[in-house]
């Protein structure tokens, strides 16, 4: 062996003895700090919260160690590790030991103005008519009721945890900006995408695209839904305002056309997803047992997947009910939740987690849309869908997802601008004006200096994430295609019942966990790297 090849196998050796060390102080820090999250978020308390933060400081402060943080990039920049597997979990340490390369009081500081952040949303019921009332509450009036002033006020409930936590919000944008310019960056907008393998530049010519060539189909359906939902509330379409839409942000279609599809999903969400997904060969049973399901006071009224260790405690929190919008959502977080207890336990535990958000967003979205389709609606829902109701379901679908990846370029602009600047006294006016443009929902009159914007909780508790929602349904249509050529299915079948559907997944893009980057990864599952071009096709141009 030659002194060379001698000096690489010592430098692999040490870099591997690195990793398996730092590996064993991560796992019980994360384990710790995410089953005290999952318990903050079930109703545990101060108490839960407190535990949560505790476990995060910690963590976090594994990585704030200068001598660990030279010597992982002096692994990675010596060409001395040849092994691909220990090359990418030296990679993931890096991107964690930047991240963290901050005074430890930084660090407390910004662990715990986000914990407060969670704690307020968690604790959070809306006040109507002197009464506390539940997202769902307000999402029934803005479904049944038709007085418009009975629906504002409904609406402008829904918006009143915003004055509880705008400027907390941009107490904690100031600091995490000045945190990541303290390590080189211009803002932390640019540093979390950096960290996340996204180039800005790139991710928002993709944005830009996809707004221009989606304005055009999008202004002539809201044309018709306008007039429709004008009828419907007895107003003309130039009095439509936020509250005329059954969701407080307009992210999700509203009821359109003469079929329900709340009709033929007014069953069990929970038996419905476990037949289903043990039929493509994913079974979800243990998951669902694990589960926070149901409505609770003090519990987050939202839903999510935590995997708890790495090691198969893997769960999700739900708020369910018998209609589609819960059914999509339960379909929606057990995508995550399957490919989470799918990875390989063989794999090392730095890698064992998706290939990135993105991607295990974009399972979640393949399965969340099954809902809108008729196919799978006969055959998983026993459904009696005639042709002509196939062709409107198929119709809303299209609107559905029009609607919602027009939302989602408000919420990746404006983030955008909230972390350019902070302190700008109009960021109502400039979130007003986004909505305006890009949903084409007129704003209510007289709030131009409120705090709208804030009540969005993606933008305190899930910070520079939302653009990872978008990239994820372009990429889940990619996968759609790949599903159906590599398995043959016939353009009129559902996935149900296909184990060749679940095999797909667990070969293709579960089981290399996050052993390569994430457009590689996509690359080798579906031969070729993001392209718009399927999310287009099938909603767009369709």
């Amino acid at each position: 062996m030659s002194a060379a090849e001698v000096m690489d196998e010592t430098a692999e050796g040490e870099a591997r003895a690195f990793v398996e060390e730092m590996t064993s102080r991560i796992a019980p820090l994360e384990h710790e700090a995410n089953l005290a999250a999952w318990d903050a978020a079930a109703g545990g308390g101060d108490e839960a919260t407190e535990r949560a933060t505790r476990a995060r400081v910690a963590l976090r402060g594994l990585f704030t160690d200068a001598e660990g943080a030279r010597r992982v990039r002096g692994w990675m920049e010596s060409g001395r590790v040849a092994d691909p597997l220990l090359r990418r979990q030296l990679h993931l340490l890096d991107e964690e030991f930047t991240r963290n390369r901050l005074p430890r009081e930084t660090i407390d500081d910004l662990v715990n103005r986000q914990s407060e952040l969670e704690r307020l949303f968690y604790g959070f019921r809306a006040e109507l008519d002197g009464a506390r009332v539940t997202n769902n509450e307000i999402v029934d009036i803005l479904t049944t009721e038709r007085d418009s002033a009975r629906r504002r006020a409904a609406w402008e409930a829904s918006k009143q945890i915003g004055a509880q936590v705008a400027e907390p919000l941009r107490e904690l944008v100031r600091r995490r900006n000045a945190a990541a310019r303290s390590i080189g960056f211009r803002d932390a907008y640019a540093m979390d995408l950096h960290l996340q393998e996204i180039d800005e530049a790139q991710m928002f010519a993709t944005m830009d695209a996809l707004r221009d060539g989606s304005d055009a189909p999008f202004r002539a359906f809201r044309a018709g839904l306008d007039a429709e939902m004008a009828a419907r509330f007895g107003v003309s379409p130039d009095a439509l305002r936020p509250w005329h839409w059954e969701d407080p942000f307009g992210q999700q279609a509203p009821a359109m056309g003469e079929v329900d599809i709340d009709q033929y999903l007014n069953r069990d969400p929970v038996q419905l997803a476990t037949e289903f997904f043990a039929g493509i060969g994913l079974p979800a049973e243990a998951i669902l047992a694990r589960s926070d399901l149901y409505e609770r006071e003090g519990k987050d009224q939202h839903a999510f997947c935590q995997d708890v260790d790495r090691r198969g405690d893997v769960r999700i929190l739900c708020n369910l009910r018998p209609n589609e919008k819960w059914t999509a959502t339960l379909l929606h977080e057990l995508g995550h939740a399957v490919y989470d207890e799918a990875l390989p336990p063989e794999l090392p535990f730095l890698l064992r987690q998706p290939a990135h958000i993105l991607s295990t967003e974009s399972v979640a979205m393949y399965f969340g849309r099954l809902t809108r389709e008729p196919a799978w609606l006969r055959e998983v829902a026993g459904a009696a869908v005639s042709d002509a109701e196939a062709r409107e379901i198929r119709g809303q679908s299209r609107a559905a997802m029009l609607i919602a990846a027009r939302w989602m370029l408000v919420m990746i602009y404006f983030e955008r601008e909230l972390y350019r600047d902070p302190d700008r006294e109009d960021l109502n006016r400039v979130w007003w004006e986004l909505v305006e443009r890009l949903q084409l929902v007129r704003h209510p009159e007289a709030r131009p200096d409120g705090t709208d914007w804030a009540s969005k909780m993606h933008l305190s508790m899930s910070p520079v994430y939302y653009h990872n929602y978008l990239l994820g349904e372009l990429m889940a249509s990619q996968v759609s295609a790949a599903v159906r050529r590599e398995t043959g299915l016939a353009p009129d079948r559902s996935v149900a019942g296909e184990p060749r559907v679940g095999d797909f997944f667990r070969e293709r893009i579960f089981a290399p966990g996050a052993s390569v980057p994430w457009n590689e990864h996509l690359l080798r599952a579906t031969g070729e790297p993001l392209n718009p071009r399927w999310f287009v096709e099938q909603f767009v141009e369709a």
